[in-house]
């Protein structure tokens, strides 16, 4: 689907950017006219490649994020919250990227798989690759304001779209109720389909956002309990608490959408969302950014999938960036991947045409893996195919 015109507000251009309107068409993307108080923003311009869409994302995020070379949580954005750094000294977030680094793929080349299908269901519709864009919110807050509200929705969710997958629609721990309504308005505008992603608020909030995200025809929510730990920065009349085995039983029966707890970082929680009758779980430390000094989701994940033991459906995230990522995850245990920076530059780098640009990237990057590891599908891509450090076992 098009995207129609993206402009960039005078309040945008008073905080340091460029006030430029923007245009994308089937054919590209062209600059309509840009301000010259600042340094300029480059325009997106004709079809981009993967590293012009990041270094155009630089120009647009910086200082909220600096888009490194390798997303590892060493650059400068260590302890930058807002924004997209980690909490604390960062260890969090390293962990998730040294945790999943030190997951080696096997290499076998004596098979028949030559072009391998990469596509999976998740429940109920059938999408090109195993990763879903992660709900993210705080466009002004973390990521710096250059995009509007609905032209970040319709970038994610129209590029994911593109793609063949699914994008996503956050609440945003500070939003109040008619933001999130709005984003939702823009999703059910476009015909996209997409996650939701909610926060652990009063349990009457929660319920109150799933009938919006249900009038929105969604296909599944989470509720990412981790965020609990930043209730200090909630604001009033915006409360975040952790939740008990009666709260999930509850939010659980209240939906008819697959939902899935998201935060599950021990196998006893695991055990405990299982028991709610949750439709899955999703392994997080929220990208390092609520407690400080977690271990990485790929050292946890694979006890946390024996535990399970296929009762209910297993998402993961953490640093995800190249389609050997979601090999290295999917062996360890999950059926299905969330990625969240990266998408969202992708976004502020390509809108629309970024997004799409990264998800096939990783697709084709997966497809490669799965032929030089002999997983004809992604049902077949199994721990024989990995080598795990022995501190992940």
């Amino acid at each position: 689907m098009e995207m129609s015109k993206v402009f960039f507000s005078r309040r945008n251009l008073l905080k340091g950017s460029v006030a430029a309107t923007l245009t994308t068409g089937v054919g590209g993307l062209s600059s309509v006219a840009t301000a010259a108080e600042e340094p300029k923003i480059r325009p997106l311009t004709g079809k981009m490649t993967y590293e012009e869409v990041r270094n155009r994302a630089r120009e647009m995020m910086m200082p909220r994020c600096y888009v490194c070379p390798e997303c590892n949580g060493r650059g400068p954005c260590v302890g930058q919250v807002p924004g997209f750094g980690g909490m604390g000294a960062s260890r969090g977030f390293q962990a998730n990227y040294d945790s999943l680094a030190a997951v080696q793929l096997n290499s076998r080349v004596i098979h028949g798989v030559h072009v391998p299908d990469t596509s999976i269901d998740f429940f109920g519709t059938r999408i090109s690759v195993p990763v879903v864009a992660a709900p993210t919110g705080g466009t002004t807050y973390n990521m710096g304001g250059k995009l509007t509200e609905a032209e970040f929705v319709t970038a994610i969710c129209g590029g994911c779209s593109k793609a063949g997958t699914l994008g996503a629609v956050a609440d945003g721990i500070g939003d109040p109720i008619d933001v999130f309504e709005k984003r939702l308005d823009t999703l059910k505008s476009l015909g996209f389909k997409a996650i939701v992603g909610l926060k652990p608020r009063l349990q009457k909030d929660i319920i109150e956002r799933m009938r919006l995200a249900e009038k929105a025809g969604v296909v599944a929510l989470t509720i990412d309990l981790d965020s609990a730990g930043r209730a200090a920065r909630a604001t009033k009349g915006q409360t975040v608490e952790p939740k008990t085995l009666e709260q999930l039983k509850e939010l659980v029966k209240a939906t008819h959408l697959p939902l899935l707890f998201k935060g599950i970082m021990t196998p006893d929680e695991a055990e405990l969302c299982v028991q709610s009758g949750a439709a899955g779980i999703v392994v997080s430390n929220h990208g390092g950014r609520t407690l400080a000094d977690t271990p990485g989701t790929a050292s946890v994940l694979p006890r946390i999938a024996d535990k399970v033991n296929g009762r209910c459906y297993i998402m993961v995230d953490g640093t995800l960036a190249r389609g050997t990522d979601i090999e290295k995850y999917l062996a360890l245990g999950a059926q299905c991947t969330l990625a969240g920076r990266h998408f969202v530059r992708a976004a502020h780098g390509g809108l629309a045409d970024g997004v799409a640009l990264f998800a096939n990237r990783l697709r084709n990057e997966l497809a490669v893996a799965m032929v030089l590891t002999g997983a004809q599908t992604i049902k077949d891509i199994n721990r024989t195919m990995i080598t795990i450090p022995q501190s992940s076992c």
